[in-house]
């Protein structure tokens, strides 16, 4: 069996000791970089960026929503959640319909304006760190998200118009957005840590996004029900600043800087097109693709369930305020956990396509459960049974880059982060349009839309364990023949 799903996606240095690792246990300076201003004692490095950025994340997303939803109420007239008008007998009340529409289209024309953006930046960002250095990676991406922080807080103060909200957007996507965090947090990692040391390191970054997810869920409920919008906003802009300051003073470089490395080069497209061209060895080609279609499938789920998540839950029959729409955040974020505990535990006893069908079952379960939820508890029953839905993707990600050699694992990530913007992208277009084109069908259709849509994957996982089991058994076959006929001619000479 191969190594862990979440080790694989980073690839290791044989050259490097364990002892070596030992030594460095903080970090490792290469020669001829620069050391930050402030140097840090512990074994912390790009942890506490990954933590502040998601909670950030994990606090404005729900928040902006629901500031959507009343601002749009206002101007339409419609105050069912404010006036406790909101229950069973408004789910066919015209002037919700029409705030769920108009909420459901802004929430798409943000989302389009930003991803769109950010995918043609991350993709240059990334090959562009290897050489101009991952503390850029790491600052720019903040101080992009607390600009956008600064232009919501702007709106609500002024009560522009929500057309401001999309300008915010896009400030975010020209620098990174959070997907440059990421990148930039993994590649890190890559960088700095030794081979006994990496798998560990990599799991608290993933534990990091769901633990700051499910704090900033919960916070943010209790706080805008108790404060309104503008002081949580305010939050935001900070903990986007303190991640970029401590990128700056406590992140040491870990690659040697190139001053002359360029943001935009043709050769970085070049190496993507050459990387899903070549069919060398012979299979490769078909199974990069295969893994890449099912990886979209499953972001794109993920992203366009996520985005509906809340207006599901505002309007009736739920009826949920600001308290009952941040707990629910909050479990949805521990999945996190939960999946990755779930995928290191089936490790143990199942091989890596297992783990992933029984993630996508986990998911698939959930989102009909959530279609047909009608009250809180049912609600929740279906967050629950999505317990596992995160432990797909390191995966279909382990999978990917094990079919790559280790000179084109740049490319191949560089392809990951173009696939999960065209993720948010098709998502927010295809999720936020049929939500309110479905809602006289059921209101729920989206998620069974979802859940159908991965069974797609999974027949792609199992095809390919299918032909990996078939495989195997021939090998078997072959290898037990042989011996059967070397035994015979022994005997017979």
């Amino acid at each position: 069996m191969d190594s862990s799903d979440t080790s694989a996606i980073l690839s290791e240095d044989p050259s490097e000791s364990d002892e070596s690792s030992k030594l460095c246990c903080c970090f490792r300076v290469p020669a001829g970089s620069r050391p930050p201003p402030c140097s840090c004692p512990f074994s912390v490095t790009v942890e506490p960026v990954m933590f502040l950025s998601m909670f950030s994340i994990g606090l404005q997303m729900p928040l902006y929503t629901q500031y959507l939803w009343d601002r749009i109420s206002e101007d339409v007239g419609y105050n069912g959640t404010k006036a406790g008008g909101c229950n069973a007998s408004t789910v066919h009340d015209p002037l919700e319909k029409e705030v769920q529409t108009l909420v459901a289209h802004w929430n798409l024309y943000i989302n389009l304006g930003g991803f769109l953006v950010g995918l043609l930046v991350v993709t240059c960002l990334g090959p562009w760190s290897d050489r101009a250095g991952r503390r850029l990676i790491l600052i720019i991406p903040s101080l992009g998200l607390a600009v956008q922080a600064a232009v919501y807080l702007i709106v609500m103060y002024l009560k522009l118009p929500v057309f401001w909200f999309l300008i915010g957007r896009i400030i975010s996507g020209l620098s990174g957005d959070f997907n440059a965090i990421l990148a930039g947090c993994f590649s890190y990692v890559a960088d700095t840590s030794g081979r006994s040391s990496r798998t560990f390191r990599v799991a608290i970054l993933e534990a990091c996004l769901g633990l700051a997810g499910m704090v900033a869920s919960v916070i943010g409920g209790q706080w805008r029900r108790a404060q309104g919008y503008i002081n949580p906003f305010w939050l935001v802009l900070a903990t986007n600043l303190a991640a970029a300051l401590y990128a700056y003073l406590l992140v040491p470089e870990s690659v040697t800087r190139d001053p002359e490395a360029r943001l935009f080069s043709t050769r970085h497209h070049l190496a993507v097109y050459r990387l899903y061209t070549s069919d060398e060895p012979q299979g490769r080609r078909t199974n990069l693709w295969l893994y890449t279609f099912s990886f979209f499938l499953v972001v794109s789920v993920h992203f366009g369930c996520r985005d509906l998540y809340v207006l599901y839950e505002l309007s009736a029959p739920l009826c949920w305020g600001p308290e009952l729409i941040g707990y629910g955040s909050a479990v949805l974020q521990l999945t996190y956990l939960t999946s990755l505990i779930g995928l290191r535990s089936m490790q143990c006893c199942l091989e890596d396509s297992w783990v992933a069908l029984a993630a996508l079952t986990s998911n698939i379960i959930g989102l009909i459960v959530i279609s047909v939820a009608g009250t809180t508890a049912l609600m929740f029953t279906g967050y629950g049974l999505c317990f596992l839905f995160m432990a797909c993707t390191p995966v279909l990600r382990s999978k990917l880059s094990k079919l790559v050699d280790p000179s084109e694992q740049g490319a191949l990530f560089a392809s990951v982060a173009c696939v999960e913007g065209l993720c948010s992208l098709v998502s927010s277009g295809v999720f936020n349009s049929l939500y309110p084109a479905t809602l006289h069908l059921m209101k729920g259709f989206p998620f069974i839309f979802g859940a159908s849509i991965l069974f797609i994957p999974a027949g792609v996982i199992g095809d390919v364990l299918q032909k990996q089991i078939y495989c195997c058994l021939f090998v078997k076959k072959f290898i037990v023949q042989i011996c059967i006929s070397h035994k015979k001619g022994r005997r017979t000479s």
